[in-house]
Formats: structure tokens, sequence, C-alpha cells
């Protein structure tokens, strides 16, 4: 088994991947966001694809998510892995999240396959977002990894690039958010259009504006947790089920 693994603002590369090719992948939508790395992650086979680019060039709003997912389908994964950093409002930071449900706060993204330029238009079931089957992998994965993972919360998705101020954040709270992030969607929605099983593996890097007594949120208060976070995803990547 391959997975798709889509790494974000602290996976833009995975360090000891065993690179076998790499591969630009042309869609209907244009390119993704960078070309697509095949290799292995120990014995995980998987298709690695730096969501913001080579070099982090692309902000969350100017992302192709379109052609991010078709061309994971184009190239016959079936499984695909969303590694999100995220500011916590419930969670506390270094925590590892696996969510079960987004809300979302984007606007103006191209969100949907179905657009109705080649008059097809199709509505999609999204109650539960993500693949509950590789939702169990995935939790599995980290407690065999010695990690101890938060199995659900909700992934609240804003347009960025800027992050939230302190009132955006509380209603956020009050709507039932446990998380923020910036490219759940349309990520998700897209994967469940094109038919592939997918789901987020969120690494809580920060509290979430107004939230917690460590101040401004800045990068270097990102970075005291990013690093330390990163190995627990590597480590849930490693123990995935091969098979």
């Amino acid at each position: 088994m391959k997975y798709g693994i889509i790494g974000g603002s602290g996976l833009t590369k995975l360090k000891d991947l065993r690179i076998d090719h790499r591969e630009i992948v042309k869609t209907p939508y244009g390119e993704a966001s960078a070309p697509l790395i095949h290799g292995k992650f120990g014995d995980v086979e998987l298709v690695f694809l730096p969501r913001h680019g080579s070099g982090h060039r692309l902000p969350p709003d100017r992302i192709n998510y379109r052609a991010n997912i078709w061309a994971m389908k184009q190239l016959g994964i079936r499984e695909v892995i969303g590694i999100a950093t995220v500011g916590g409002i419930s969670s506390p930071p270094n925590s590892l999240v696996i969510p079960d449900q987004i809300i979302d706060y984007t606007w103006g993204r191209e969100q949907t396959f179905f657009d109705g330029q080649d008059g097809n238009v199709s509505h999609i079931d999204f109650s539960e977002p993500y693949c509950e089957s590789l939702r169990k992998k995935l939790i599995v994965a980290a407690r065999a990894s010695g990690s101890h993972p938060i199995t659900e919360g909700v992934y609240g998705a804003t347009q960025g690039p800027r992050l939230e101020t302190a009132a955006e954040i509380r209603r956020m709270r009050q709507d039932g958010c446990d998380l923020v992030g910036m490219t759940a969607m349309p990520e998700a929605s897209l994967a469940r259009e094109a038919g592939l099983c997918y789901a987020t593996c969120a690494l809580v890097v920060n509290w979430a504006a107004g939230i917690g007594d460590e101040g401004p949120i800045s990068q270097e208060l990102i970075n005291r947790y990013l690093d330390q976070g990163m190995q627990s995803v590597k480590g849930l990547i490693l123990e995935l089920e091969t098979s």
C-alpha cells in the first residue's frame, strides 16, 4: 500500500525519506504545488507533496488544492494524510490530534471539481468529513510510536495567511472548534469528491490568539514545539500499516 502525504508548514520535506523519483504531474487544474516525491520512509511506501510548494512559497489561500488532490488520484493513491500545524483552542501545544470534524471559515477558494464547467454538478455527503478507517490507522500508528494522540476534535479552517484575532478565536470556541488552521478546506472536501480516503494529523504548535499566557504568537514560540512535535509525526508515519 502506498500512502499520499501532504505536508504542511512544519513538514516541507521528509528527512531520511529514501527517494525513488520525483514527478511533475499535470492535471486539468494546473500543476500541483511541487513535484511529487515517490519513496520509502522506513518500510512505508509513499508519495510526498509539500502543500505550500518548494521553499514554502504558497500562502494557504493561493494553494492549488484541486491540482494537489487530482495529482494524488492520478497517481493511483487511495489514502491521503494531510499533515497540519495548528493553533490550539481546547487542545494544548505539543498535542497530536486526529480531528473528526471541520468547520469551514474560508472563502473564495476553488473548492470543487463539480463547478458546472462540463455540465456535471454533484453534491457529496460530507457529514463525516474524514475517512474513519484512515483516522483509526493514524490513531493506532501514533500509539504504536509512543505518542498519546487526541482522537477527536473540530478543526476550524480559516482563510489566512494572517493569524486570527482574539475575538475570532472566542467565536470559534463558541462554535465548538478545538483547533484552528488554514488548510483543511477545501483539501478534505476535494478528497471526498475524488473518492479518496483522507484524514488529518494535526500538530498543535501554539495556543490560539487570546488563549494561554505565553504572550504574542511568534515564530520562536511556534518553533519551541515544532521540532519535537514533528518527531512524533514522523514516528507515526513509520508505524503506518504497510499491507
